[in-house]
């Protein structure tokens, strides 16, 4: 996209920060029905969706890739990483941020309060350097046990203590000049001072001009009441703690009760009735209602095979056609499968004249992108 075309954006942009677990996957570590439809819709709509997580990022892939998510920002390690997302790049992420601090001082005194507590060093993208082996599904991804001085030895982006009480030690630890978030009475993170995914966010809201009373956060966990607190629009799940619940503007269903996905419907234009329509036609109606009325194209491009490898709106902004919504479901597809669609949707589209009287589909080449087709969509 070119720089005027980024500078410009639509009046119904949202940032939706989303915390993970207990938030879009219980501890069954299933994802309650329906999310990922409706996060398909949010984005559809135009809006960005950011997870905002306490897994490290080794963690967060395997999740987001389940939940659709494999473009954009999301925030891990409670804030001391950013990364975005592209399935372009060999790893599938981009790390864009990292803070790191000296965990020597704070390892040490940990230590000291309690000597049998398990330390990890989190390698980022790739798993943990520990003192003791931490029992399985504690931590994401793989562990290598090191003496105490390769722990301290270089600066770290988080450090997880796990000791029976040691969630407790907060302040003590805090002293030590790192930011130290309790998940529960035998579990510490600590991470570089002024740590948050509040931090975070605001870090990513700037870099995407996004207004600051265009935010939502969800979450539901002690690591999420600065997130909660940074946000326009806060809401607590239904199963968070009291003091979550107190810290949020709203509160929503449980995670049994798919209570994030009645926030990401409440997202939507209220205008755009996409209950019965199929996933592909029920983004196509979102992305041009929430275009609130100006000129609209859906721009594919074709991958390798003979599915399209992308698909988006775009409308035309001060005489700039700029990216509006990525379509989900419209990659893998065909062009035929497109016009399907939209007609589904009840949206019109050029066509010919004669013969079986296909749409007009024209050539598109950006000024920095591979060459696409255009069709300019309308409701009926």
């Amino acid at each position: 996209m070119t720089a005027a075309a980024q500078s410009i954006q639509t009046t119904a942009q949202r940032l939706v920060a989303l915390d993970i677990d207990g938030t879009l996957i219980g501890l069954d570590r299933r994802i309650p029905p329906g999310t990922v439809a409706a996060l398909d819709l949010v984005r559809a709509a135009g809006h960005h969706i950011v997870l905002a997580t306490g897994r490290s990022l080794i963690g967060l892939g395997p999740i987001a890739t389940r939940l659709g998510l494999v473009q954009g920002y999301a925030v891990c390690s409670n804030g001391a990483v950013t990364i975005r997302l592209d399935p372009t790049i060999p790893t599938g992420y981009a790390v864009v941020a990292s803070k790191q601090f000296d965990p020597g001082p704070a390892i040490r005194r940990a230590l000291e309060i309690a000597p049998n507590v398990r330390v990890a060093v989190e390698e980022i993208g790739w798993g943990w350097r520990v003192n003791a082996a931490f029992d399985p599904g504690h931590l994401n991804g793989p562990q290598k046990k090191v003496p105490l001085s390769d722990l301290v030895a270089a600066p770290a982006s988080r450090v997880a203590l796990h000791s029976p009480g040691i969630g407790h030690q907060r302040d003590t630890l805090s002293a030590t000049g790192v930011t130290a978030t309790p998940a529960g009475p035998d579990w510490l993170d600590l991470t570089a001072p002024g740590t948050s995914k509040a931090a975070a966010l605001e870090a990513i809201r700037t870099r995407l001009d996004v207004p600051a009373e265009r935010t939502v956060a969800v979450g539901d966990g002690i690591n999420d009441l600065e997130m909660l607190g940074w946000a326009a629009r806060s809401v607590a799940m239904g199963h968070a703690p009291a003091v979550v619940q107190a810290a949020a503007d709203e509160v929503t269903g449980t995670i049994k009760q798919s209570g994030a996905v009645a926030v990401l419907h409440s997202l939507l234009p209220p205008d755009a009735d996409v209950g019965s329509l199929p996933p592909l036609a029920a983004q196509l109606a979102t992305a041009v209602v929430a275009a609130h009325g100006a000129a609209r194209i859906v721009r594919v491009w074709h991958g390798v095979g003979s599915g399209l490898s992308r698909c988006e709106v775009w409308t035309l902004r001060e005489g700039v056609w700029v990216r509006h919504a990525p379509i989900p479901a419209g990659t893998g597809v065909t062009m035929r499968a497109i016009e399907r669609a939209a007609r589904e949707a009840g949206l019109t589209y050029p066509r010919g004249d004669e013969g079986r009287r296909r749409a007009h589909w024209r050539a598109s080449v950006l000024p920095d992108g591979p060459a696409g087709f255009d069709l300019p969509l309308a409701p009926t």
